[in-house]
């Protein structure tokens, strides 16, 4: 993290971030504040661990084994961590442009969100491959 050099009287002093998490404490709270303010802000993450809990669900009813709640959980973090990637390349995108229009901009966002849908289409083929034994019998 870069910090700002303040000079005081001759002397180079180094001034504190306001952003900077000091301890691991205040990390895992600013952790979570960030996890909170997307589940506040972004539908799309709403929806998709709504989907989770139902996928979850789904793999306790049929009792899925241990080797497949790997594949399971796994497809989920993708999922959702590619979300929160693309929500934090968009709010960055925003801030560094803001309102102007930008054809370099659009394109960053575009990928970002291609690759949630990566990450999706990912997760459904997992779904299909571990699911679909259980649910044709």
């Amino acid at each position: 993290m870069i910090n700002r050099i303040v000079q005081f009287q001759g002397t180079v002093l180094e001034a504190p971030h306001p952003y900077r998490c000091r301890t691991r404490r205040n990390s895992l709270r600013c952790a979570l504040e960030g996890l909170r303010d997307a589940w506040r802000t972004q539908p799309n993450l709403r929806v998709q661990l709504c989907v989770a809990a139902m996928v979850i669900g789904v793999g306790v009813w049929v009792r899925l084994a241990l080797i497949e709640w790997l594949w399971v959980s796994f497809a989920i973090g993708l999922v959702i961590f590619s979300e929160l990637m693309n929500t934090a390349i968009e709010q960055t995108i925003d801030l560094a442009v803001g309102l102007a229009p930008d054809p370099l901009a659009r394109q960053v966002k575009d990928l970002a969100a291609g690759c949630v849908l990566v990450a999706s289409l990912m997760a459904i083929l997992i779904g299909c491959l571990t699911f679909g034994p259980y649910l044709l019998r």
